[in-house]
């Protein structure tokens, strides 16, 4: 039995320990349902009755359950026999029994997730439960919505206005929507918006969280949602008619935490734990980088009643901001239409009169004391203006409720405690958590604000990180410097630390395993493989000794789910010399690697190499994709990425090229050290760009490079005139580019001559010396005759006519061979063609071997493969050498069959001479359009060679009976079905043609067939009607069908490439012409004498050569900086080309005008639903008047009659004397009102510091002695009982600013005024006044070093234990001699520990020293101080209480600073 028992409990722990430390892996559906299971009876509790007690109604407990809902135990408890049921006592936790998933059933099958736990259930556990276990992302912000619970009629606008802003809020900001979670009131139409956007969005990423918080006995039908492994899922349906005092669950909620205190009809059991959760997530730190900023909290009140308005109250007691929707009745109502009105203004009339209008029918209920209260605490909600956010459907500013919310929180932190730069950063951090770019240029980014660019680094990188593009483009335009951002390496290996779930994450997780250490080097070596192997590492690798010095700062490699991060060490590297340090491609390729398309191409435009970025980028995406394999959309994403960083290629180059053909064409071929030393040519051909290399700047480039020393211009003619009688060159026969070059050079000097000559008028002299002065400084010199010779014969266009002509004559030489000179002894003929083959052969290993992009001979090899005409060369050479080495053999069979292969050779080596016709333009497409037929003939060969076999087998079979002779079985299973589809019909399958001359009978002949089966007659007995039926049907199929096939198939593949023959022409041109200028002037067999050349110059002599330099070329400094400024100017005259064409596209202008209808038809809405609202507070307002007229008018009669001094009534109050707070908005002067003085505050707060005792409300027009108010009747509270606590005594002794809501001496010592000395000590910091500071955690704020002081003592006793002996005495003896000290204030000080008996009174002196008379360490002799003193500056940005604020702007005044 013992092993029985402990052996689930340890399933349950190995599962939740499986789980806990295999967070990333996937796991099945059942393995995560056990595995939550048995997490939620660990953690999670409910509570239930224990001590069954009748409440009085036959069967029902105390607790409100039914007899039949208690176990036995409590029926019956021997434990509590005999005593009162207590809630507290009588109440146990017990694992909980209702968890899972909830299924609502109806349209959708809305699904949600829901788990009932106990009120004392800790609000840790619960978020825990939350993000781990439901998998909820962190909210970025909490919504708080709170109100009327029952059902309420809400304005359609105000409704709809509502709906559309909470729910765009919680999109846009990825927020947690948390409300009471039922199907009434304002639960409802939280669920109701939530429903909309779910039906009008199909993304499952974008779903709206609606947390539903609300108490497990008051939910009608609950009981289908019990279970003790947990329901997965739960049937739950609405049943509004028969839910009786109870309430059903919102369906449109995602989840639910359904509270129990073991009762049963009991509300707001909830509002505790969920005050608790609040609190708790505010205190979460906000996004994945610790920058001090937390989640923020909102509450967004509609409706409501007293509960509400407590609820308001604690809200903004906590420092959280609170959204009333006006016009949503009862209490948002009451406190918006005194939310704008002065203190003095808020009185307690007037709250009654709000409070009667809009409860109506409930106002009758209201006690005095209650209204009392409420005043009270209106009054101290309308006290915090910065807290509280109306949002009003008149007001413009206002229109939108999304708005409202985020600005509620600007406005909260600008009134919050820290300094002016954390409260911007503050606001600024929350707004790109929410990626909310209109908060931020509207309110954050205005003309008064100033940013350091250092100040935006932190939400820079929460922008990227967050992959929020919008936000990184205006903190770029707002001063962000990627160079300063990206200064410190540790920045970018925190970049790919935060690397999504993608691809790239993947590979690089495949480099680095599980347990490897990994450093940013092995990011530079992925990126490295990506590229291509002829590029250099972008970053520096780690080396061995670098990574054993460091190992604590290198970080094992994880990798997480979607969403998570990957761990890299952030320690500084020294780079290697051949690296660049370049931000902008840093930010880029991290952008790229994601596969981000916005976050990329704001990080593009950034790039100062940007058409080397753009053809990287296309590169890098091209192989992640092919690599990819079939991962769907994220691959084909990619691709199309990748094709848009060649068409930005493109556009970039176009405007170069039309801008300065020569600047362009350099770009091509410069070396980029910021992409590992490669060029832009080089990283088009290897991304396979082919619409980047068929630019017509790209392809003049080629151009140039195939003509080489000689002008393009010159005829075809003349130069295969010069190749034959090579001295018509030095006659000027032929052009060269040297040649134009000058003469363009002479014509643009003689041109600033005459422009010099008629501006200046130069003397004859002058102008020879001006003329040999530029003739030295030309850098074009002539050509002389070896260089004309070597002009034209190193020419690749000549070394490819030479070499085509050699071709030939190789071919011819063969042929004559074959055909009339192949002897037993090879003649010379033969040896000759031989020695011609073994220059081919030379060369073959000399384009192999000679690596001049870096490839690697590896590398080398498959690039040389992969090439169709290399494979045709290595197989004639094959061929050739076997039948080579057949030929010579003296067998004479063998040496025919060597004969046989030659002939086939021959046959390759013709098919090789196609490669010559590539560099056509209007042969060489015709020969991909062949190639890719090719290609469809293979697979048609394949379809026709079933038919084929299957009817020649057939067809033998019916024939020929037994034939052993395995040609002639071939020859009727294949080749005889092969040649009927050319019309060949043999004869032997119709009876009428058959001769026993055309076979032998038993196939003794072997030049014979075999013959069918005969009889006695010798006549075939075959079915012939079969064989001819087959025939036929083998003809349809063959001859018509496939061979129409095969017409189409062709006819589709001559379509589709016919339109891109041209691009892939022009592409594939470059390999031809890379091949000749680098391939030696001579052909062979001549070509031996280069290869020898080359032999001695690269393996004896080690001199390399620069056979390249027209596809490299490697620039100065300042070439480089004067050449990438250009590019740059030249990227933004094409981007804004391109904003340009956007904004005159038809599809922007039908965009922008239907943008401007609806904002005219909103405001027209606006302007009807404000005139409307206008005219009925006027008609309101002119009813009042005219009843107030008729009232007047009585009393004067009445007057009248009486013929006296009396009337029956009081003369009436005219509305414009009371009705201040209904006026309306729209009347308003303007005018910002003066602050009005108000009684104390903190001496009213609700709450008694210390304990436990409640004040008396006291609103602030009753504070005054003066001021009769008979229902006061405050608690009388004293902390600490003494012999004089006698409350007789308390009379004499009255609060001298007022009443105070408690009486006694509470915290104080004694009664009347408690004395404190208030020292402000201070000191100059340069232009800076700075004061002595004490940190308040009660108050959470600073304060002076102040205390009781004995009668006489010059200072309080308590800072010479906090100071230090030496400082203190320093400070005493500064007061004694007068010198420097004034005093500041003495009298009353508004303290929360104030009563009306007891109050605090203090007096305020200032203290002044010199820099050098008072250090900081002075009195930090315990190393205590530090811990509690620091030095503020005295300023009003300086946190501390309110009449300490005052004082120090005295203290400013006197030292003339600024406060």
């Amino acid at each position: 039995m013992g092993d029985a028992a402990v052996e689930p409990a340890l399933v349950q722990t190995l599962a939740v320990s499986v789980v806990k430390s295999s967070r990333y892996i996937s796991l099945s559906p059942s393995f995560q349902r056990c595995s939550l299971s048995s997490w939620v009876q660990e953690n999670i509790k409910k509570k239930e009755c224990c001590y069954f007690v009748e409440d009085g109604r036959e069967g029902i407990c105390m607790c409100g359950y039914p007899k039949v809902h208690h176990t036995d135990e409590a029926i019956k408890p021997e434990e509590f026999m005999g005593e009162q049921w207590d809630q507290q006592r009588h109440v146990r936790e017990v694992p909980t029994d209702a968890f899972g998933d909830i299924n609502f059933g109806g349209i959708g099958q809305k699904t949600a997730k829901y788990i009932r736990v106990s009120s004392e259930t800790s609000a840790e556990v619960l978020y825990q439960l939350m993000t781990e276990r439901w998998k909820l992302n962190p909210p970025n912000l909490l919504i708080s919505v709170t109100g009327g619970a029952k059902n309420f009629y809400m304005k359609t606008h105000l409704k709809d206005k509502f709906r559309r802003g909470l729910i765009k809020v919680a999109q846009t900001t990825g927020a947690w929507i948390l409300t009471g979670g039922t199907h009434t009131g304002v639960m409802k139409h939280v669920g109701s918006a939530v429903r909309d956007y779910t039906l009008s969005s199909n993304s499952v990423e974008g779903q709206i969280v609606a947390i539903g918080v609300t108490t497990w006995g008051i939910i009608h039908n609950r009981q289908g949602l019990v279970h003790s492994e947990g329901r997965f899922p739960a049937h739950y349906y609405l049943d509004e008619q028969g839910q009786g005092r109870l309430s059903c669950l919102d369906v449109n909620h995602s989840h639910f935490l359904l509270v129990d205190d073991g009762t049963h009809g009991h509300y707001g059991v909830e509002i505790d734990l969920r005050g608790r959760l609040e609190k708790l997530i505010s205190e979460q730190p906000l996004g994945s980088r610790e920058s001090g900023v937390k989640i923020p909290v909102v509450c967004v009140v509609l409706d409501g009643g007293p509960g509400t308005l407590n609820t308001i109250y604690t809200s903004m007691m906590n420092s959280t901001p609170c959204v009333i929707l006006e016009g949503s009745g009862r209490l948002a109502d009451v406190i918006a239409n005194v939310a704008g009105l002065p203190l003095s203004k808020v009185t307690l009339a007037l709250i009654s009169r709000l409070l009667k209008r809009f409860f109506a029918e409930e106002y009758e209920s209201f006690s005095e004391i209650k209204i009392i209260e409420w005043t009270k605490k209106i009054q101290d909600i309308v006290r915090m203006p910065q807290l509280l956010t109306v949002f009003c459907i008149d007001e413009e500013k206002n229109s939108d409720l999304d708005v409202a919310i985020l600005q509620a929180f600007l406005k909260a932190s600008r009134s919050s405690i820290s300094v002016g730069k954390q409260k911007r950063e503050r606001q600024l951090e929350l707004a790109v958590a929410w990626n909310r770019v209109d908060i931020a240029e509207s309110e954050i980014f205005t003309e008064e604000s100033q940013w350091k660019p250092s100040d935006l680094h932190q939400a820079m990188f929460s922008a990227l990180v967050g992959h929020k593009s919008e936000f990184v483009r205006l903190l770029l335009e707002n001063g962000v410097c990627i160079r300063q951002f990206l200064q410190h390496q540790d920045t970018l290996h925190e970049l790919y630390t935060h690397l999504p779930s993608c691809l790239f994450l993947r590979k690089l997780a495949k480099r680095a395993p599980r347990g490897t250490k990994i450093a940013l080097n092995h990011v530079s070596d992925e990126v490295r493989h990506l590229l291509g192997s002829f590029t250099r590492s972008l970053y520096v690798p780690a080396s061995p000794r670098q990574r054993a010095a460091k190992p604590n700062d290198d970080i094992c490699l994880t990798v997480p789910a979607k969403g998570h991060g990957l761990e890299l060490p952030c320690f500084e590297e020294k780079r290697a010399p051949d690296t660049v340090w370049d931000p902008g491609r840093d930010l880029f390729l991290w952008s790229v690697l994601q596969n981000k398309r916005e976050l990329a191409e704001i990080t593009w435009e950034q790039c100062t190499d940007c058409m080397a970025a753009a053809l990287a980028a296309s590169k890098i995406l091209k192989k992640l994709a092919e690599e990819g394999g079939d991962n769907g959309e994220e691959t084909e994403s990619m691709r199309e990425l990748a094709n848009h960083y060649e068409k930005r290629a493109i556009g970039v180059f176009s405007e170069c090229y039309s801008n300065d053909e020569q600047r362009a064409q350099k770009l091509l071929t410069r070396v980029s050290p910021s992409w590992g030393g490669a060029t832009c040519l080089r990283l088009a051909l290897e991304a396979n760009d082919k619409s980047f290399i068929a630019h017509s700047g790209v392809q003049a480039l080629l151009t140039q490079i195939w003509y080489g020393e000689v002008a393009v211009d010159n005829p075809q003619w003349k130069l295969l005139l010069c190749m034959v009688f090579f001295p018509l060159i030095y006659t000027g026969f032929l052009a060269f580019r040297r040649d134009e070059a000058m003469r363009r050079e002479a014509e643009r000097t003689e041109e600033e001559k005459l422009v010099m000559d008629s501006v200046t008028g130069f003397c004859a002299d002058d102008r020879d010396k001006q003329n040999s002065d530029q003739s030295q400084k030309s850098h074009v010199r002539p050509l002389n005759c070896w260089t004309r010779v070597m002009g034209l014969f190193t020419c690749p266009q000549v070394k490819f006519y030479w070499n085509i002509a050699s071709y030939f004559g190789f071919l011819c030489l063969f042929a004559v061979v074959l055909m009339t000179d192949f002897q037993p002894s090879p003649s010379w003929r033969e040896f000759l063609l031989y020695v011609w083959l073994i220059s081919l052969v030379c060369e073959e290993v000399r384009q192999l071997f000679n690596d001049s992009d870096g490839f690697g001979l590896q590398k080398k090899a498959k690039m040389y493969i992969k090439d169709m005409w290399n494979i045709l060369d290595v197989l004639s050479i094959m061929l050739f050498i076997i039948g080579l080495a057949c030929r010579l053999q003296a067998s004479g069979t063998v040496f025919y069959v060597g004969k046989v292969i030659l002939c086939i050779d021959f046959i390759i080596f013709c098919l090789r001479l196609m490669a010559i016709f590539t560099i056509s333009r209007t042969l060489g497409p015709k020969i991909i359009i062949v190639r890719k037929m090719m290609m469809d003939l293979f697979f048609f060969m394949f379809l026709l060679s079933i038919w084929v076999v299957a009817y020649g087998v057939a067809k033998q079979g019916i024939l020929i009976q037994n034939e052993e002779r395995l040609n002639w079985i071939f020859r009727g299973a294949v080749y005889e079905p092969y040649l009927i589809i050319f019309g060949n019909i043999p004869a032997s399958i119709d009876n009428t043609q058959f001769t026993m001359d055309s076979c032998s009978v038993n196939g003794t002949d072997p030049l014979k067939p075999k013959c069918p089966v005969l009889n006695d007659d010798n006549i075939p007995v075959f079915p012939e009607w079969l064989t001819i039926i087959m025939l036929c049907v083998y003809l349809l199929f063959a001859n018509i069908l496939l061979l129409n096939l095969l017409i189409a198939i062709f006819n589709y593949t001559f379509t589709e490439v016919q339109d891109n023959t041209d691009t892939i022409w022009k592409f594939q041109r470059y390999e031809l012409i890379k091949e000749y200028h680098s391939r030696p002037a001579l052909p062979p067999p001549f070509i031996l004498l280069s290869h020898l050349y080359l032999l001695i110059i690269h393996v004896f002599l080690r001199q390399p050569t620069d056979t390249h330099r027209h596809y490299r070329k490697e620039l100065s400094q300042s070439e480089e900086e004067e050449l990438l400024s250009w590019e740059s100017f030249m990227k933004d005259n094409y981007l804004s080309s391109l904003r340009q064409d956007k904004s005159q596209s038809v599809e922007h202008r039908i965009q922008d005008t239907a943008e401007k209808v609806e904002t005219m038809s909103e405001l027209l809405e606006r302007e009807h639903e404000r005139g409307s609202g206008a005219v009925a507070k006027r008609l309101a307002r002119l009813e009042e008047q005219v009843s107030q007229s008729t009232k007047a008018l009585q009393w004067i009669m009445d007057t009248l009659q009486s013929q006296g001094y009396k009337s029956k009534q009081e003369a009436p109050i005219m509305a414009c004397s009371v009705k201040g707070t209904e006026s309306d908005p729209t009347e308003s002067t303007g005018q910002e009102p003066e602050e009005e003085k108000t009684h104390h505050f903190y001496a009213r707060q609700h709450h008694y510091p210390g304990s436990t005792v409640k004040r008396f409300p006291v609103p602030e027009e009753k504070v005054p002695w003066e001021v009769d108010f008979p229902p006061y009747y405050p608690p009388i509270y004293n902390q600490q009982e003494t012999p004089d606590s006698d409350t007789s005594a308390l009379d004499s002794h009255r609060n001298p600013a007022g009443r105070t809501g408690i009486k006694g001496r509470g915290a104080l010592k004694g009664l009347g005024p408690n004395h404190i000395l208030d020292p402000v000590i201070t000191r100059s910091e340069g232009s800076v006044l700075e004061f002595l500071a004490v940190w308040e955690e009660t108050a959470g704020c600073w304060t002076f070093p102040g205390g009781p002081a004995q009668p006489g003592a010059p200072l309080p006793k308590r800072l010479e234990m906090a100071l230090g002996k030496k400082l203190y005495q320093k400070i005493k003896a500064k007061i004694e001699s007068g010198t420097g000290v004034k005093e500041v204030y003495k009298g009353y000080v508004d303290d929360s520990r104030n009563t009306d008996n007891a109050w605090v009174e203090t007096t305020i002196i200032t203290v002044h020293f010199d820099r050098r008379s008072l250090l900081m360490g002075d009195g930090c002799e315990t190393g205590s101080c530090s811990e509690r003193f620091q030095w503020q500056e005295v300023s009003s940005r300086t946190a501390v209480h309110p009449y300490q604020r005052e004082a120090l702007r005295l203290i400013a005044q006197l030292h003339n600073a600024n406060f």
